[in-house]
């Protein structure tokens, strides 16, 4: 009877738990949606407008790039600067042939990239030259006052001037009709540096349109771009290129802020507007009414109210079934989970169902039996991981090695070597950043080596001798994860205890080779070498603390037991004429 009791008092505590959980959070929510709901879309809505935003600069950055990088090609090319040079004092075959050669590669240049519409060679005297239809007569037709453009260009002195969309003026035979984005720049003799033509890039302005056309914001936004001065140089509406953003407030954030986002009033409309910086120096501007981002909340909040209201009753209602059909099984799930909890193993469930607490039920079994197991070998492995990180820490850099390597510096810059500090400097922080481990646990050899050519870097000012590092790795292997700092301690006892006693040039070589399933890692020096009797105590117990630890070795040997195939090994050979470490780091899953 009190277990009936029992069970009948936990349905109801459920049914009236999740009646608590579903009806006060609506009520709540009801009351206090009409307030919160309303920044919630709007910073929803601002999220999405800014991705936006990026996605437009991203498209439209890749195209001003690919024309900036066509004007650097064609600003380069030391064969055009010769025939533009030698234009008038050509005889008529060679002039001929040159011509030919110059329309030949700016046709190539214009038909490699499918956002480059035209490019022209133009000089005020004597001949020029475009790609495509381009008209010499046209180009002609205009003197410089007339095309503007010339002076600013000729003011940057080799650097590109930049020009909103335009008709193009030079090509064809009739008026223009075809939308281009200029970019202009000098072409300059390499030789005295003098201005000897004017190189146009003209991008294809249907194109930059449609890249920044895809991009939408809200149901009716748009994106436009403005220079450095507020003019729009890149807009779907044409009327509006060249001339200058007329309402106050929205120039005022456009060109004097640096918010990236904003609201102003046009006409009496709120308005929500973003903008990102392009690589040229441009703004694309996106605006879009507020009303689009808040016009449908008093709909949404009756349907979240209602659809509460509906889902709160269907969870009271199927609550509390599942509440009495869970209680038995669960009651005896507990129990038993209650004896594991208090350390017997020997406890298998009986509950056999086949829906969740029947797999749940299946899983614990498994999970016991598991843990029975693995229970000591995770008790060893945690006490050897354990051991390993506290050595890993000390082999990090301790407080002397920076007190010598800071002094080092100091002295460095108190007699004005300011080269040798910055070398120093840099190589100390990437150090510092690697001992930090910022990366975490593994790192890649290619990254391991750096770090020790960032500490030899150390040492050779540390102590006014030359160290050489000579690299011998495959670039199949250098991506190979291997735990940090388990190779600069072997470089760092081969400058310490085999090189600076010598007085010498050291010279360390480090090489790697891909295994079937692993990779071989040998380290060389020219040192002093072990002692016998130390050697042969490495080479006969390996893992010995008592031996290892004096070397810095006991952090390396337990990183390869606790991360790689057992089969791996570390193999020391030494001699008066140096020591070689080789590493054999087979993966455990048998691979990279």
């Amino acid at each position: 009877m009190s277990e009936k009791m029992y069970k009948k008092s936990f349905i109801t505590k459920i049914v009236i738990l999740i009646l608590m959980v579903s009806l006060i959070p609506t009520i709540f929510n009801s009351s206090i949606f009409y307030f919160s709901s309303s920044n919630i879309i709007k910073e929803n809505v601002r999220e999405a407008s800014l991705q936006s935003a990026r996605q437009a600069v991203d498209s439209l950055s890749f195209v001003l790039s690919t024309g900036s990088d066509m004007s650097d090609l064609i600003y380069s090319n030391m064969r055009l600067q010769e025939i533009v040079k030698h234009d008038l004092y050509e005889e008529l075959p060679f002039s001929i042939s040159h011509d030919e050669y110059m329309v030949s590669y700016l046709n190539e240049q214009t038909f490699a990239s499918s956002f480059v519409r035209m490019i022209y060679i133009l000089k005020e005297e004597g001949r020029s030259w475009g790609s495509g239809d381009f008209s010499r007569y046209k180009f002609t037709q205009y003197n410089s006052h007339e095309l503007d453009w010339l002076n600013e260009t000729i003011e940057l002195d080799g650097e590109i001037y930049w020009q909103g969309l335009q008709i193009e003026r030079f090509s064809g035979a009739g008026e223009g009709t075809e939308y281009v984005l200029p970019i202009n720049r000098v072409m300059k003799d390499f030789d005295n540096l003098n201005n000897i033509a004017f190189i146009q890039v003209l991008l294809d302005g249907n194109a930059i349109l449609d890249s920044i056309n895809k991009i939408k914001l809200g149901k009716s936004g748009y994106f436009f771009v403005v220079d450095q001065h507020g003019k729009v140089v890149i807009d779907a509406n044409t009327e509006n290129i060249n001339q200058t953003i007329t309402n106050e407030t929205l120039f005022y954030h456009v060109i004097n802020t640096n918010d990236l986002e904003f609201e102003y009033k046009d006409e009496g409309i709120p308005y929500y507007g973003v903008k990102q910086l392009l690589s040229n120096g441009w703004t694309i501007v996106g605006i879009v009414p507020v009303e689009e981002i808040t016009g449908q909340l008093t709909t949404i909040q009756m349907i979240v109210l209602l659809s509460s209201i509906g889902f709160a009753t269907l969870a009271i209602f199927i609550g509390y079934i599942l509440a009495y059909r869970v209680t038995n099984p669960m009651k005896v799930l507990t129990s038993q989970m209650k004896q594991v909890g208090k350390g017997n193993l020997n406890v298998r469930t009986s509950v056999k169902t086949s829906d969740e607490i029947g797999m749940m039920s299946l899983e614990f079994n498994r999970m016991v039996e598991k843990v029975e197991q693995l229970m000591e070998q995770v008790k060893m492995e945690q006490i050897q991981k354990k051991d390993a990180e506290i050595r890993a820490v000390k082999h990090r850099i301790n407080p002397h090695f920076l007190f010598n390597t800071l002094s080092t510096i100091r002295w460095l810059v108190k007699f004005n070597q300011v080269d040798r500090a910055n070398t120093a400097l840099s190589a100390l922080t990437k150090l510092l950043e690697a001992n930090m481990g910022k990366k975490g646990t593994f790192v890649t050899l290619s990254e391991e080596v750096d770090i020790i050519q960032k500490f030899i870097d150390i040492m050779e000012i540390r102590y006014d001798q030359k160290f050489f590092l000579e690299l011998n790795i495959d670039n199949e292997v250098s991506n190979f994860l291997i735990p940090q700092m388990i190779l600069q301690p072997v470089v760092e006892n081969s400058i310490f205890h085999g090189i600076v006693p010598l007085g010498i040039e050291g010279v360390i070589k480090i090489s790697a080779h891909k295994l079937e399933s692993g990779v071989e890692i040998e380290i060389t020096d020219n040192g002093k070498g072990i002692e016998q009797d130390t050697l042969n105590k490495l080479q006969r117990t390996g893992l010995s603390n008592e031996v290892s630890t004096g070397i810095g070795l006991l952090h390396i040997f337990d990183s390869v037991k606790l991360y790689f195939n057992p089969e791996s090994t570390v193999d020391i050979n030494s001699s008066n004429t140096g020591t070689i470490v080789r590493l054999f780091l087979l993966s455990k899953d048998g691979g990279e």
